[in-house]
Protein backbone atom coordinates (compact mmCIF):
# COMPACT_ATOMS: atom_id res chain seq x y z
CA UNK A 1 0.00 0.00 0.00
CA UNK A 2 1.42 3.34 -1.10
CA UNK A 3 -0.54 6.35 0.16
CA UNK A 4 -0.59 9.80 -1.39
CA UNK A 5 -1.31 12.21 1.47
CA UNK A 6 -2.18 15.88 0.93
CA UNK A 7 -4.02 18.67 2.72
CA UNK A 8 -5.19 22.26 2.50
CA UNK A 9 -6.09 22.42 -1.19
CA UNK A 10 -8.32 25.45 -0.55
CA UNK A 11 -10.02 25.31 -3.95
CA UNK A 12 -6.83 25.49 -6.02
CA UNK A 13 -7.76 22.85 -8.56
CA UNK A 14 -4.77 23.51 -10.83
CA UNK A 15 -2.34 22.84 -7.98
CA UNK A 16 -4.25 19.65 -7.14
CA UNK A 17 -4.08 18.59 -10.78
CA UNK A 18 -0.30 19.06 -10.75
CA UNK A 19 0.04 16.94 -7.63
CA UNK A 20 -2.18 14.18 -9.02
CA UNK A 21 -0.32 14.15 -12.35
CA UNK A 22 2.97 13.80 -10.51
CA UNK A 23 1.56 11.07 -8.27
CA UNK A 24 0.24 9.12 -11.25
CA UNK A 25 3.75 9.00 -12.69
CA UNK A 26 5.23 7.90 -9.39
CA UNK A 27 2.43 5.51 -8.46
CA UNK A 28 0.09 5.33 -5.47
CA UNK A 29 -2.82 3.17 -4.32
CA UNK A 30 -4.96 5.54 -2.24
CA UNK A 31 -5.39 9.29 -1.83
CA UNK A 32 -5.86 10.69 1.68
CA UNK A 33 -6.79 14.36 2.15
CA UNK A 34 -6.56 16.06 5.54
CA UNK A 35 -9.26 18.67 5.01
CA UNK A 36 -9.66 22.29 3.85
CA UNK A 37 -10.75 21.23 0.39
CA UNK A 38 -12.60 23.97 -1.49
CA UNK A 39 -12.37 27.42 0.12
CA UNK A 40 -11.32 30.17 -0.67
CA UNK A 41 -9.58 29.38 -3.97
CA UNK A 42 -10.82 30.08 -7.50
CA UNK A 43 -12.05 26.60 -8.50
CA UNK A 44 -13.95 24.93 -5.64
CA UNK A 45 -16.24 22.82 -7.83
CA UNK A 46 -13.41 21.51 -10.02
CA UNK A 47 -11.45 20.70 -6.88
CA UNK A 48 -14.34 18.67 -5.48
CA UNK A 49 -14.83 16.85 -8.79
CA UNK A 50 -11.14 15.92 -9.03
CA UNK A 51 -11.18 14.54 -5.50
CA UNK A 52 -14.32 12.57 -6.25
CA UNK A 53 -12.84 11.16 -9.45
CA UNK A 54 -9.69 10.15 -7.55
CA UNK A 55 -11.84 8.38 -4.91
CA UNK A 56 -10.11 10.40 -2.24
CA UNK A 57 -10.68 9.72 1.45
CA UNK A 58 -11.25 13.17 2.96
CA UNK A 59 -11.71 14.43 6.49
CA UNK A 60 -13.28 17.72 7.49
CA UNK A 61 -11.12 20.81 7.92
CA UNK A 62 -11.87 24.22 9.39
CA UNK A 63 -12.94 25.79 6.09
CA UNK A 64 -15.03 22.74 5.16
CA UNK A 65 -17.00 23.11 8.38
CA UNK A 66 -17.41 26.84 7.81
CA UNK A 67 -18.69 26.29 4.27
CA UNK A 68 -21.23 23.76 5.49
CA UNK A 69 -22.42 25.29 8.76
CA UNK A 70 -21.45 28.94 9.29
CA UNK A 71 -24.41 31.34 9.49
CA UNK A 72 -22.84 34.26 7.64
CA UNK A 73 -25.82 36.51 8.39
CA UNK A 74 -24.86 36.47 12.07
CA UNK A 75 -21.21 37.31 11.42
CA UNK A 76 -20.26 40.98 11.53
CA UNK A 77 -17.01 41.59 9.61
CA UNK A 78 -14.49 43.76 11.44
CA UNK A 79 -12.44 44.63 8.38
CA UNK A 80 -12.58 44.74 4.60
CA UNK A 81 -10.57 41.52 4.55
CA UNK A 82 -13.17 39.73 6.66
CA UNK A 83 -15.96 41.15 4.50
CA UNK A 84 -14.22 39.85 1.35
CA UNK A 85 -13.82 36.41 2.94
CA UNK A 86 -17.50 36.26 3.81
CA UNK A 87 -18.40 37.30 0.27
CA UNK A 88 -16.15 34.59 -1.12
CA UNK A 89 -17.69 32.06 1.26
CA UNK A 90 -21.13 32.90 -0.09
CA UNK A 91 -19.88 32.65 -3.68
CA UNK A 92 -18.24 29.29 -3.00
CA UNK A 93 -21.46 27.94 -1.53
CA UNK A 94 -23.31 28.96 -4.68
CA UNK A 95 -20.67 27.35 -6.91
CA UNK A 96 -20.72 24.07 -4.98
CA UNK A 97 -24.47 23.70 -4.51
CA UNK A 98 -26.51 22.19 -1.71
CA UNK A 99 -25.62 18.55 -2.41
CA UNK A 100 -21.88 19.07 -2.10
CA UNK A 101 -22.33 21.33 0.93
CA UNK A 102 -24.29 18.55 2.60
CA UNK A 103 -21.47 16.11 1.85
CA UNK A 104 -18.92 18.54 3.32
CA UNK A 105 -21.07 18.72 6.46
CA UNK A 106 -21.03 14.93 6.75
CA UNK A 107 -17.26 14.54 6.43
CA UNK A 108 -15.82 12.85 9.49
CA UNK A 109 -13.21 14.71 11.57
CA UNK A 110 -10.89 11.70 11.54
CA UNK A 111 -10.26 8.55 9.51
CA UNK A 112 -8.40 5.50 10.83
CA UNK A 113 -6.56 3.06 8.59
CA UNK A 114 -4.88 -0.22 9.62
CA UNK A 115 -1.31 -0.53 8.36
CA UNK A 116 0.36 -3.59 6.94
CA UNK A 117 2.83 -3.73 9.82
CA UNK A 118 0.01 -4.06 12.36
CA UNK A 119 -0.01 -0.41 13.35
CA UNK A 120 -2.70 2.19 12.75
CA UNK A 121 -2.77 5.52 10.93
CA UNK A 122 -5.11 8.38 11.74
CA UNK A 123 -5.92 11.10 9.21
CA UNK A 124 -6.99 14.41 10.74
CA UNK A 125 -6.93 18.06 9.74
CA UNK A 126 -5.59 19.41 13.01
CA UNK A 127 -4.74 16.97 15.79
CA UNK A 128 -6.18 13.81 17.35
CA UNK A 129 -7.23 15.68 20.51
CA UNK A 130 -8.81 18.54 18.54
CA UNK A 131 -9.38 18.07 14.80
CA UNK A 132 -9.54 21.85 14.32
CA UNK A 133 -6.31 22.66 16.20
CA UNK A 134 -3.20 22.04 14.06
CA UNK A 135 0.13 20.64 15.16
CA UNK A 136 2.77 23.05 13.89
CA UNK A 137 6.46 22.58 13.17
CA UNK A 138 7.56 24.99 15.92
CA UNK A 139 5.71 23.38 18.85
CA UNK A 140 7.58 21.84 21.76
CA UNK A 141 7.21 18.12 22.52
CA UNK A 142 4.99 19.02 25.47
CA UNK A 143 2.70 21.09 23.29
CA UNK A 144 2.49 18.32 20.72
CA UNK A 145 1.74 15.69 23.37
CA UNK A 146 -1.19 17.78 24.62
CA UNK A 147 -2.71 17.59 21.13
CA UNK A 148 -2.21 13.85 20.64
CA UNK A 149 -4.94 12.83 23.07
CA UNK A 150 -5.41 9.42 24.67
CA UNK A 151 -5.57 7.31 21.49
CA UNK A 152 -3.58 9.03 18.74
CA UNK A 153 -2.70 5.86 16.71
CA UNK A 154 0.85 4.99 15.66
CA UNK A 155 0.99 7.46 12.76
CA UNK A 156 -0.76 10.83 12.54
CA UNK A 157 -1.26 12.36 9.08
CA UNK A 158 -2.31 15.97 9.47
CA UNK A 159 -2.37 19.43 7.88
CA UNK A 160 -3.71 22.78 8.97
CA UNK A 161 -0.43 24.62 9.50
CA UNK A 162 0.58 24.57 5.79
CA UNK A 163 4.18 23.66 6.78
CA UNK A 164 5.24 20.02 6.29
CA UNK A 165 7.31 18.12 8.83
CA UNK A 166 7.98 14.56 9.96
CA UNK A 167 8.52 14.08 13.68
CA UNK A 168 8.38 11.44 16.44
CA UNK A 169 6.87 12.51 19.77
CA UNK A 170 5.94 10.12 22.56
CA UNK A 171 6.28 7.13 20.28
CA UNK A 172 3.88 8.60 17.72
CA UNK A 173 5.01 9.41 14.17
CA UNK A 174 3.53 12.80 13.23
CA UNK A 175 3.58 13.70 9.53
CA UNK A 176 2.27 17.10 8.57
CA UNK A 177 1.78 17.05 4.81
CA UNK A 178 1.82 20.81 4.26
CA UNK A 179 -0.49 22.44 1.73
CA UNK A 180 -1.41 21.92 -1.89
CA UNK A 181 -3.01 25.32 -2.41
CA UNK A 182 -1.49 27.68 0.13
CA UNK A 183 2.05 26.48 0.83
CA UNK A 184 4.28 29.27 2.18
CA UNK A 185 7.07 30.05 -0.25
CA UNK A 186 9.86 29.88 2.31
CA UNK A 187 10.69 29.20 5.94
CA UNK A 188 13.43 30.48 8.20
CA UNK A 189 15.88 28.00 9.57
CA UNK A 190 18.35 25.58 8.09
CA UNK A 191 17.31 26.45 4.56
CA UNK A 192 17.77 23.88 1.84
CA UNK A 193 16.87 25.17 -1.60
CA UNK A 194 14.76 22.48 -3.24
CA UNK A 195 15.92 23.59 -6.69
CA UNK A 196 19.20 21.83 -5.91
CA UNK A 197 17.50 18.44 -5.62
CA UNK A 198 15.01 18.56 -8.50
CA UNK A 199 14.67 15.22 -10.29
CA UNK A 200 13.83 14.51 -13.92
CA UNK A 201 10.12 14.11 -13.19
CA UNK A 202 9.65 17.77 -12.24
CA UNK A 203 9.47 16.95 -8.55
CA UNK A 204 11.68 18.40 -5.88
CA UNK A 205 12.48 15.41 -3.69
CA UNK A 206 12.93 16.84 -0.21
CA UNK A 207 12.81 14.12 2.45
CA UNK A 208 12.74 10.34 2.07
CA UNK A 209 13.47 7.70 4.67
CA UNK A 210 12.16 5.39 7.37
CA UNK A 211 12.97 7.74 10.27
CA UNK A 212 11.51 11.14 11.08
CA UNK A 213 13.63 13.90 9.62
CA UNK A 214 12.24 16.97 11.40
CA UNK A 215 11.10 20.18 9.79
CA UNK A 216 10.95 20.57 6.04
CA UNK A 217 12.38 23.92 5.04
CA UNK A 218 12.17 25.11 1.47
CA UNK A 219 12.02 28.05 -0.89
CA UNK A 220 10.20 28.74 -4.12
CA UNK A 221 8.74 31.32 -6.46
CA UNK A 222 5.69 33.36 -5.49
CA UNK A 223 2.57 33.22 -7.65
CA UNK A 224 -0.63 35.26 -7.55
CA UNK A 225 -1.95 32.96 -4.82
CA UNK A 226 1.21 33.05 -2.70
CA UNK A 227 3.33 30.10 -3.80
CA UNK A 228 5.00 28.48 -6.76
CA UNK A 229 4.73 24.93 -5.47
CA UNK A 230 2.44 22.39 -3.84
CA UNK A 231 3.27 19.91 -1.08
CA UNK A 232 2.62 16.17 -1.20
CA UNK A 233 3.69 13.20 0.91
CA UNK A 234 3.97 9.52 0.01
CA UNK A 235 3.69 6.96 2.83
CA UNK A 236 4.25 3.22 2.49
CA UNK A 237 5.42 0.14 4.35
CA UNK A 238 8.69 -1.33 3.08
CA UNK A 239 10.07 -4.49 4.68
CA UNK A 240 8.12 -3.79 7.85
CA UNK A 241 9.22 -0.14 8.08
CA UNK A 242 7.18 2.98 7.47
CA UNK A 243 8.77 5.07 4.72
CA UNK A 244 7.85 8.70 4.20
CA UNK A 245 8.73 10.81 1.18
CA UNK A 246 7.81 14.49 1.32
CA UNK A 247 8.04 16.22 -2.04
CA UNK A 248 7.51 19.65 -3.50
CA UNK A 249 5.66 19.85 -6.81
CA UNK A 250 6.61 23.03 -8.70
CA UNK A 251 3.63 24.79 -10.21
CA UNK A 252 3.71 26.44 -13.60
CA UNK A 253 5.49 23.52 -15.32
CA UNK A 254 3.36 20.68 -13.94
CA UNK A 255 0.11 22.61 -13.62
Amino acid sequence: MRLLCVSDIHGHADALAAVLATAERRGYTQLLVAGDLCFPGPKPLETWRRLTQAKAVCVQGVSDRALATLDIHNVRPRSEHERARLDRLAQTRTELGELILARLARLAPTYRLPLEDGGELVLVHGSPADPLEPISHDMTDEEVLSLLGDDPADVVICGGSHVPFDRMVGGVRIINVGSVGEAPCSMRGDVRDVRDVRDVRDVDRVRVGSRPSGELVRSGAVSSFGTGHADATFVEIRAGELWVEQVVVPLGRAA
